[in-house]
């Protein structure tokens, strides 16, 4: 099995900073892709950050500029740096793999979530 860790959440002003973490452990073999999701209270989860085995990022566009998702494959660890926060990202932050095994078969996963706050 596969299980992610997630960490980095927590309550900051409006223009703040939060670096979210989500390490990957178990029987990984090779994570072919990471992503960051997330989910405001009656709303659907949006995919907000990309990264794939080769370092090809992606954003949705209202995190442009703010956001940066990286990866640290030595430590099977994704991050999402979040700068200039706006109220409007208030969600649950859920980190996604997509892995596959020394056969092929490929396997996903979804983190715990981490709640981020931003005040006003």
């Amino acid at each position: 099995q596969v299980y992610l860790a997630e960490s980095g959440g927590g309550l900051v002003q409006a223009g703040g900073s939060l670096r979210l973490s989500c390490a990957a452990s178990g029987n990984i073999f090779k994570i072919n892709a990471m992503h960051w999701h997330r989910q405001a209270p009656g709303k659907q989860r949006e995919l907000v950050a990309a990264i794939t085995s080769d370092s090809t990022t992606n954003y949705v566009d209202s995190v442009k500029g703010r956001f940066t998702i990286s990866r640290d494959n030595a430590k099977n660890t994704v991050y999402l740096q979040m700068n200039s926060l706006k109220p409007e990202d208030t969600a649950v932050y859920y980190c996604y793999i997509m892995g596959s095994t020394p056969s092929g078969w490929e396997y996903d996963r979804w983190g715990q979530g981490t709640q981020v706050t931003v005040s006003s």
